[in-house]
């Protein structure tokens, strides 16, 4: 991580430090282009914490600047450091605002809009201030598909740099992080990469008065991908909220359904499952013992690993048949249902979310000593002949160390 944003502070002080000292070319553009860079910055309110990219319009305008060959059929002469100059000074005047609230932007992803940005700018603007690509590839359709190569390339090490920073910051395996950020590009990066060619293309031919009307269907997006997401987090904090119904009848410890489910997600994510597979895993750790509700007399401690099994394959069967009611997925149902069974016939989630509640129920969710962890961990590991799988437990080992083998705090 140190290195990524080694080499976007490096290209940012050499961008301004070059502008200051030859000067800005053609002003006007670069005004243009960085007031919708600050507009996009600003229209960053509202975004949710972890949002891939919370200034669509701000980045599309990088973008564009970044592949702007002509401006109503006028050469341009800007180069690829007064690009990253300009989108870096607009990119911080458009954050005060967010800075003076206390939500600047962060640090990652400043690095990866400088890196992704100067990435474009160094493959267009030589070539074509040059004149190269013009006398290669003329104005036509080849010229077209030049651009939405680059706009791939673009993406792909906007994605590259996303999963190594998160590489670096969680621990977790490259691969799966480097697949979710792929599978992100069809969302609103697709958008994003396609906004910003077709601004350049269209400031090419009808001047600067096409970037207003160019950023509007990006800013519908903008709002309906915000509408979705905020429908999501409604809909997990209805689920989450429904978990803790066995917390306030008093059958489980305070706090339990949410450190099983966080535990479990990132074990999840340490053994690659991604996407929807996540979001399964999550839903399911959280109702995992909303069949507890169905007992007269509740489990001491909610610890249900302690109980006989056909006990445990009841209370998993009436927990699925309540999470089918509830309207989640079928497959967090099979999940709830499953976890009690021998570990070689259940699916990965279920394995998961069953070895994670074994776990903590067996710490009691206090983690008050590191040896009550370990000690816990080796029963999981002398139960790995039938009821836990091998590799999930280590995948939990691994999670609780980069953790320092301490269960989340209750409540």
């Amino acid at each position: 991580m140190r290195v990524v944003h080694g080499a976007a502070a490096t290209l940012t002080c050499a961008g301004l430090a070059w502008t200051l000292w030859a000067g800005l070319e053609q002003p006007g553009y670069a005004l243009a282009f960085g007031a919708l860079i600050v507009v996009g910055e600003l229209a960053r309110w509202g975004a949710g914490p972890g949002e891939r990219e919370p200034a669509p319009i701000g980045a599309a305008g990088a973008l564009a600047y970044a592949l702007l060959g002509e401006c109503a059929g006028r050469d341009t002469s800007h180069g690829v450091l007064q690009v990253v100059a300009v989108v870096v000074a607009a990119a911080l005047v458009g954050a005060v605002l967010h800075v003076a609230r206390g939500r600047g932007p962060a640090l990652d992803h400043v690095a990866r809009r400088v890196l992704t940005v100067g990435f474009a700018a160094v493959c267009f603007q030589p070539l074509y201030n040059s004149g190269e690509l013009e006398r290669r590839l003329g104005q036509g359709p080849y010229y077209a598909l030049f651009l939405l190569v680059l706009l791939l390339l673009t993406a792909l090490c906007d994605a590259v740099l996303a999963a190594a920073m998160l590489r670096a910051r969680t621990g977790f395996p490259y691969g799966p992080l480097l697949r979710d950020e792929l599978r992100a590009i069809l969302g609103i990066g697709s958008a994003v990469c396609a906004t910003g060619a077709v601004m350049a293309l269209a400031v090419a031919v009808a001047g600067l008065w096409a970037l207003p009307v160019f950023c509007v269907p990006l800013l519908l997006t903008q709002l309906s991908f915000r509408r979705y997401a905020a429908v999501r987090t409604t809909y997990r904090q209805t689920i989450a909220s429904l978990a803790r119904a066995t917390e306030i009848a008093g059958y489980t410890r305070p706090g339990h359904a949410r450190r099983v489910a966080s535990l479990s997600t990132a074990v999840g994510r340490e053994l690659g499952l991604t996407g929807g597979d996540l979001t399964v895993l999550e839903y399911a750790a959280l109702m995992h013992d909303i069949g507890q509700l169905s007992l007269v007399d509740p489990v001491p401690d909610g610890a249900t690993t302690l109980l006989p099994v056909p006990e445990q394959r009841r209370i998993a069967l009436l927990g699925g048949a309540v999470v089918r009611q509830t309207g989640v997925p079928s497959a967090v149902a099979v999940v709830v249902e499953r976890q009690a069974d021998p570990y070689r016939e259940q699916p990965l989630p279920a394995r998961i979310v069953r070895a994670v509640n074994a776990y903590d129920d067996l710490t009691g969710g206090s983690g008050r000593s590191a040896g009550g962890a370990l000690g816990a961990l080796e029963r999981l590991r002398l139960g790995t002949g039938q009821d836990y799988q091998p590799e999930v437990v280590e995948s939990l080992a691994r999670v609780l160390a980069r953790g320092g083998l301490a269960p989340a705090p209750p409540g």
